[in-house]
């Protein structure tokens, strides 16, 4: 999905019509795609099993979460050059390999540290399977075919918004074969093996004519800078927040500086840098980015603290909490799909900016709701702050892209758009890493049981004053949009409907 090149079939060129095959490949990327966005929802709806049954800290288990996004995060430009390089064929069939092996680990997970590793294998692996699934679909269908197939890609898109969340929840409440959580990852197993059976056998191989070169260095940069922020963050307060904890975070400051420095230095010599430093000289590329980290931080904060508040604070079954998450999920879709067909057209920034006040109202409704209710909240009373928040979460993130991609040159649109999906999953691991000061800072230590619901109930209220605030700076970066997107439905690396699997990402 990140190619910074144009995405040329360089053996066969794009199938006929008449070609069959092509059906087969589109049938297995779409279900391999499907398949890593309902992982990320899924496992949020188990994290309490997880939790419970494993026995992990509080810390551990913002990194099974945070470990898959920042490995994830950190692989997706160079998956989609690798790629682009070696051929997107083989770099699918190792991605889905790789993260159905990372699958099994998890499910067959002994301990929590393992489950960890696991998760961070299984975010990486990610990284080498999803950016080739648009890849192939562009270097497959021809372009008079492709509206009709990406039209299907949002479809599998909001398919998985709504089954994640219910899947995982009556997959941990049926606890089949006494497994308790583990059926969430080891319901991958056959998808996979199915997935790189018959990719080997319907998926033409394809490479771009002219790839840039692999800068691994730059992604040592990047996962060692972000390592010596998250870290700390979510351990400070289980250690008494440690002298060293804060100076690993000014240090990671020191490590984004020299990525800044080598990057100008890999454009100089090669022309292939992991970021294309020019593109912050576009300023609605760069607020653009901005607002895409800073609403990763807001989602990641808010769905980890939202299920530990259903399940944990209130007590919650995991089907409870699953069936109460159905009406934000249909709000997105229903929401996404109308901003970009209807409203961006006609109202353009307006409708992002007013989807940032819809969501800030949204969580200040459900923060009323939940002072008002307390541990007696039910389901239905949720429903309102929920919907109000998926509506305006759908007004931003189908048309984000476009906005922020409007005044990008064209033969940049590949590498912007793999940084725009890099970023957000970089604010989303760098939201889950916050939890642990805006939720479990206010929750304490060494709760009596009887603490325990009335203290998670009041740290849920703490975070989402945070992630009002949070919305709040969302609005007022999104000013330095453009007031008109040019729509880049697809360009010129077949890049399409990144923002709306972000929605579902950050679920």
């Amino acid at each position: 999905m990140n190619s910074p090149e144009p995405l040329v079939d360089s053996s066969a060129g794009p199938a006929s019509t008449a070609d069959r095959r092509r059906w087969f490949a589109l049938a297995i990327v779409m279900t391999a795609a499907f398949m890593d966005l309902v992982d990320v929802t899924i496992v949020n709806i188990a994290i309490p099993s997880i939790q419970q049954d494993a026995g992990a800290s509080f810390s551990q288990i913002q990194w099974i979460t945070a470990g898959y996004a920042l490995a994830f995060a950190a692989g997706l430009i160079t998956g989609g050059r690798l790629g682009d390089i070696h051929g997107r064929k083989r770099l699918f069939l190792v991605g889905i390999g790789g993260f159905t092996l990372a699958s099994a680990l998890c499910g067959f997970a002994a301990n929590p540290e393992m489950l960890v590793a696991s998760r961070i294998l299984q975010g990486g692996m990610a990284a080498m399977m999803v950016p080739q699934v648009l890849s192939i679909v562009h270097a497959t269908f021809p372009a008079h075919e492709r509206g009709k197939v990406f039209g299907l890609f949002g479809a599998v898109v909001g398919l998985g918004a709504v089954s994640g969340p219910l899947l995982g929840a009556l997959l941990t409440e049926w606890n089949l074969f006494g497994l308790e959580w583990r059926p969430i990852f080891l319901i991958n197993l056959p998808v996979g093996v199915a997935g790189l059976i018959l990719g080997r056998r319907f998926i033409t191989e394809s490479k771009a004519p002219k790839a840039l070169k692999l800068d691994l260095v730059g992604v040592a940069l990047v996962v060692l800078g972000l390592l010596m922020l998250l870290y700390p963050l979510t351990r400070g307060r289980e250690l008494g927040w440690p002298l060293w904890g804060y100076a690993s975070m000014a240090g990671s400051l020191v490590v984004f500086a020299a990525l800044v420095a080598y990057e100008r230095r890999k454009t100089a010599r090669d022309g292939s840098p992991l970021v294309e430093l020019s593109l912050f000289r576009v300023k609605s590329f760069a607020a653009g980015i901005a607002v895409q980290t800073v609403f990763g931080v807001a989602l990641g904060i808010f769905f980890l603290v939202w299920t530990l508040y259903m399940q944990v604070g209130l007590g919650w079954s995991p089907l409870r909490a699953g069936l109460t998450g159905v009406p934000f999920s249909i709000a997105v879709s229903a929401a996404a799909g109308l901003s970009v067909q209807q409203l961006v057209p006609r109202f353009g920034r307006r409708v992002l900016q007013a989807g940032a006040l819809l969501m800030a109202a949204g969580v200040l409704l459900y923060i009323g709701e939940s002072e008002r209710y307390g541990m007696r909240i039910a389901s239905w009373q949720m429903a309102l702050p929920l919907v109000v928040m998926g509506l305006g979460m759908g007004l931003i993130v189908a048309p984000l892209t476009d906005a922020v991609l409007s005044d990008v040159p064209r033969e940049h649109a590949g590498s912007a758009s793999g940084l725009i999906n890099t970023v957000q999953q970089m604010g989303n691991a760098l939201g889950l890493g916050l939890v642990s000061v805006v939720f479990f800072g206010p929750v304490g230590d060494d709760l009596r049981p009887t603490e325990i619901g009335p203290a998670f109930v009041n740290g849920f209220q703490h975070a989402l004053v945070w992630v009002t605030a949070v919305m709040a700076v969302i609005f007022l970066l999104m000013f330095a949009l453009p007031p008109r997107a040019a729509q880049h439905t697809e360009g010129s690396d077949g890049e399409v409907g990144s923002g709306e699997r972000e929605a579902v990402l950050a679920g």
